[in-house]
């Protein structure tokens, strides 16, 4: 059994309070997580100018080198983890083990979270628009037409308060060493993989050990800590935490996306066509992600559709995470599955809002250490029904029936809002759109992701702020 220490500027500390991860399914500890306090991180923060200082020892484009050999050996490579080591499968092993996610799922985020690595140099050029990584290093230069320009940096160290049930949110802090910012990680403790084999495998691609830290710990003690001590960082969770991070310009919030297929006019008599589409966008990765739809708007055909998606999705069973055919993930935490059941139910009793899965059975299942929810399509009659709004962390969808020339009044706060329609007026309204963070116009799964333009915010300038910058000769 591996045991994890907190990495303190590139120093393992073993910690006298631990906490195992267990198997979600047997109870059984597979790994000793050292867990550490608010305290410690507080005091370590001292020092974090000396993390930006090890990466500005290093050129840009040796960082980005580096990055990509570190995307090859997270997927590849036997790597020191804890006071053991690794392989790529028994990394998939223990992530599946402890966060619930069927093995298969698993090595998709893990080939995602390298694919980011791999692609660093592509992916900076386009969120940088083109411009020379040596400028931010060294703090201004001329970018090619003759008129200095200045980034200065917002933070010596980018922080990051992780999540348990989500390996792919961490392509979104992966940017940071290439752009010579130190990382402060919080792992989450149930997924601690992912953060520890990327420091590995940064580390042994010549990142400066020195330039990260991770401390791991129960409670909100060492959240806090980093949320209040870094001076800009980000945090995963639900709504009520995007609500408390809101106005907070040090803070990037990231939880439930709402994110939405809207069916044109035009198109929604031949919705058919893109029941495949649809199907996709909501059960992907198990629906765990804020990309996955969880609402499909259109002015008619409604009750058809979901009973489309119903009869695709509604028979799906609980199987084995290891099964190549698993496609649902569990409820790691005792009790959680069942109190969301208790929400839908209660949106069920709204007139108007009809369970099209009702008739594939119960949709909770209960296991003694872990539950789960099976794939629910719901059909609401009007955007004024509750569930219109609704998240959840399984796959779930309701299907809304809402007038086209209603929809971007009422669709609310949309992370990815694909819009099937060739109606240019549609389009441009969609365009204008304040409420839609990431536009697909045409037949774009709402998973389907473009590394070259920004997800939940540029990085770029998140990190750096643009400032003015003149010097003459003394």
């Amino acid at each position: 059994m591996l045991k994890l220490p907190a990495i303190r500027w590139g120093k393992p500390y073993e910690s006298l309070e631990t906490e195992d991860v267990i198997h979600f399914n047997t109870g059984e500890p597979i790994a000793k997580l050292s867990q550490t306090g608010g305290g410690i991180l507080k005091r370590d923060m001292r020092k974090a100018e000396n993390a930006r200082k090890a990466l500005l020892e290093i050129p840009p484009a040796e960082l980005l080198e580096m990055l990509k050999k570190a995307g090859d050996l997270f997927t590849s490579a036997e790597l020191p983890i804890g006071d053991g080591t690794q392989t790529p499968d028994e990394f998939v092993h223990a992530q599946s083990a402890s966060t619930g996610l069927p093995e298969h799922m698993c090595r998709f985020n893990m080939e995602k979270n390298a694919f980011v690595l791999k692609n660093m140099t592509q992916i900076l050029e386009c969120l940088t628009r083109g411009l020379d990584l040596n400028i931010l290093a060294q703090g201004h230069g001329d970018e090619g037409r003759g008129v200095t320009v200045s980034y200065q940096p917002t933070t010596p160290i980018l922080g990051a308060v992780l999540p348990s049930n989500s390996p792919g949110v961490h392509t979104l802090w992966l940017p940071a060493i290439a752009l010579q910012i130190g990382l402060v990680l919080k792992p989450g403790g149930k997924e601690p993989w992912t953060p520890y084999r990327i420091f590995s495998a940064f580390t042994e691609a010549g990142v400066p050990a020195e330039a990260m830290s991770l401390y791991p710990g129960a409670g909100a003690d060492v959240g806090a800590a980093l949320l209040t001590s870094c001076e800009r960082s980000m945090v995963f969770g639900g709504q009520q935490t995007i609500d408390q991070y809101a106005g907070n310009s040090g803070v990037q919030a990231h939880g439930p996306g709402f994110s939405k297929i809207m069916l044109g006019d035009d198109v929604v008599d031949n919705w058919e066509k893109y029941l495949d589409l649809m199907v996709t966008s909501v059960f992907a990765n198990s629906g765990r992600s804020c990309i996955n739809a969880s609402g499909i708007w259109a002015s008619r055909h409604t009750e058809e559709i979901a009973q489309a998606i119903a009869e695709r999705i509604g028979p799906t069973e609980v199987k084995d995470p290891t099964d190549p055919e698993s496609s649902l993930a569990a409820f790691t935490m005792k009790g959680m599955a069942t109190g969301v059941w208790g929400m839908i139910e209660q949106d069920l009793e709204e007139a108007g809002v009809t369970d099209c899965t009702a008739a594939y059975g119960p949709r909770l299942e209960e296991h003694e250490l872990c539950d789960y929810l099976k794939p629910m399509v719901v059909h609401a009659d009007s955007p004024e029904r509750g569930v219109a709004s609704k998240e959840y962390m399984f796959p779930f969808v309701s299907v809304v029936k809402c007038p086209q020339d209603q929809m971007l009044r009422k669709i609310g706060s949309t992370l990815v809002g694909t819009a099937i329609t060739a109606d240019e007026k549609f389009i441009a309204e969609l365009t204008a759109s304040r409420d839609i963070d990431r536009l697909n116009i045409g037949p774009i799964p709402t998973m389907k992701l473009d590394w070259l333009q920004p997800h939940e915010g540029n990085i770029i300038e998140f990190l750096f702020k643009n400032r003015a910058y003149q010097s003459a000769e003394v």
